[in-house]
């Protein structure tokens, strides 16, 4: 069995054509994120990641929010936002604008 097992369920088709995809029994919004996880992992195992957290909200003024998809600790001490992206949409571009303008100190990787 593939190691990227794909979900079939009943979701609702993406219109950016992401097709969610579970690893580890973690469903993620799309196989590149599931993938990036994969990486992760192996970055964790070779001792360069700590730990990480999933799905971390960021609240902006006005009660938005902004998912990240990940948020790393690296054995260096540093930390890591990171979103994986197949496509920046107008309204994700936004609301990094907005987090970066609210937050200055906080950068957003974007792979």
């Amino acid at each position: 069995m593939s190691r990227y097992a794909r979900v079939r369920h009943d979701f609702k088709k993406h219109k950016y054509n992401a097709k969610p995809t579970v690893v580890d029994g973690i469903r993620f919004d799309s196989k590149k994120e599931a993938e990036y996880y994969t990486g992760l992992k192996a970055r964790q195992r070779a001792g360069q990641v700590v730990g990480w957290f999933r799905q971390v909200p960021i609240h902006l003024p006005g009660g938005t929010i902004l998912r990240i998809d990940f948020l790393e600790f690296w054995t260096d001490g540093t930390v890591h936002i990171v979103d994986v992206k197949g496509m920046e949409t107008k309204l994700f571009k936004t609301k990094k604008r907005e987090v970066e303008a609210a937050y200055p100190w906080l950068r957003i990787e974007i792979v």
